[in-house]
């Protein structure tokens, strides 16, 4: 193949990318012939797998139809089928979908929507926002005040507005030096410590990542955590925000991963799957009596986008839906992923490197450290997430890193690939991941 022009800035400036040429199922080849085992389908995004002729057929269908209409002129059949579908697999309440395209414009979608929220019930004084270190809810300069992951906060620190952050509820390497349950989730009392401290009646919103997934690797909350956070929020007045982009639609084994915690969000984004990474499409469900506040108030939510609501993006999405019910695969993610997590633990547990392993669904973190006794992590210059990606690269698997989970040290890999993985490519993965942590790190 000839060389490409290098006229691209591209994501990755330190390294060079090879040129992918084709992808099926969960398998990608590029320009000289090498295929990649797609592990974690992207950054969690391809999850029905790759080269999916439903959704391509669905998208060139309304291409020729109607591509592109302006959602302040026009809706759309697959725009209203799509929100009519995510309402009924929602949480209860949950009654209306706010179409936008990534992931960080459906976190800033939600910001804005619940400050409007407030204003229209007459609470103009709430506008701030808590949410929680070693997050990750986006790179744009609204969402990015919400990230808690402090690398890709630094540089542009003095640009973000105000948020206040608390700590996450990882257990493994707990803020407080407490343990589960005898802990009274402490970290959930910090929500509350920080509205008091902040006066309530300032406060907008608190949002959250449901499982907390690229910065720390895969954490589900530990059990009663987000029903206190539930509590404190309602008497408080505060709005709850469950950030499903990268953990939702059903990566964790349910259709939203609220599921697992009987809680209901006020307002939940969704993205990454939604569309099954062949076009950029993210959404905000809201719960339908905030909708009510908005139309009995100013009757219009101030927001939107030259893209928001696009009728081939929504096409994907309801595509991506049929597949998910048709072939059963949010229970079969629930089957898969409790035989992924044994597999991990049986080949990678007993590793005197490997800290800690955690995760649900088909949404898997291992953690690596120097000292498994003390937690102690490796430094962040030995680059160990690193190294063993590389080597998992050169032998052709694929997965997601993780870094600076303890402080600005800290190394963990994700596992989290499309739905339809065999066994077989589980197997795979595992033993791959295996050989390059032995490779690196030693037997």
């Amino acid at each position: 193949m000839p060389s490409l022009p290098d006229a691209v800035f591209r994501r990755q400036l330190n390294r060079n990318l090879a040129t992918a040429v084709s992808a099926d199922g969960l398998w990608i080849t590029d320009a000289d012939g090498r295929r990649f085992l797609d592990g974690s389908g992207g950054p969690l995004v391809v999850n029905v797998g790759h080269g999916r002729e439903e959704i391509a057929r669905a998208i060139a269908h309304q291409v020729r139809t109607c591509a592109y209409v302006h959602p302040t002129m026009f809706t759309g059949e697959p725009v209203e089928r799509l929100a009519d579908r995510l309402v009924r697999i929602a949480p209860p309440g949950i009654e209306r979908f706010y179409f936008m395209t990534s992931g960080s414009e459906a976190v800033e979608t939600a910001i804005k929507l619940a400050r409007q929220i407030h204003v229209e019930r007459g609470e103009t004084q709430r506008y701030r926002i808590i949410a929680r270190w070693k997050s990750y809810h986006g790179l744009s300069l609204g969402a990015l005040a919400a990230t808690g992951r402090t690398g890709f906060r630094t540089p542009y620190a003095p640009m973000l507005p105000e948020n206040h952050h608390i700590p996450a509820p990882y257990c493994y390497r707990c803020s407080f030096g407490l343990a589960h349950p005898a802990c009274n989730l402490r970290c959930a009392e910090a929500l509350e410590d920080t509205i008091q401290n902040l006066g309530s009646a300032t406060v907008s919103a608190f949002i959250a990542e449901t499982v907390s997934g690229a910065t720390i690797a895969a954490v589900p909350a530990p059990e009663g955590y987000f029903q206190r956070v539930r509590e404190i929020c309602d008497r408080h007045g505060v709005l709850l925000i469950l950030d499903e982009v990268l953990c939702g639609l059903g990566r964790t084994g349910r259709w939203f991963a609220s599921e697992h915690y009987d809680v209901v969000p006020d307002l939940v984004t969704l993205g990454k799957g939604l569309a099954g990474g062949t076009i950029a499409l993210s959404a905000v469900g809201v719960q339908g009596k905030w909708f009510d506040a908005i139309c009995q108030g100013s009757r219009n939510f101030v927001h939107g986008g030259t893209f928001s609501h696009h009728q081939v993006g929504c096409a994907a999405g309801n595509a991506v839906l049929d597949i998910l019910e048709k072939e059963r695969l949010v229970p079969r993610v629930a089957q898969l992923g409790t035989q992924l997590g044994k597999m991990l633990q049986k080949r990678l547990g007993g590793h005197q490197n490997v800290g800690d392993i955690r995760g649900i669904g088909l949404l898997w973190g291992i953690e690596w450290v120097a000292d498994r006794k003390n937690r102690q992590p490796f430094p962040r210059s030995e680059k160990v997430a690193e190294r063993i990606w590389d080597h998992l690269y050169d032998n052709g698997v694929l997965l997601y890193k993780a870094v600076g989970l303890a402080g600005a040290d800290g190394d963990a890999m994700i596992v989290g690939p499309p739905f339809i993985i065999t066994h077989e490519e589980m197997e795979r993965v595992v033993e791959c991941l295996a050989a390059a942590v032995e490779a690196v790190l030693g037997a």
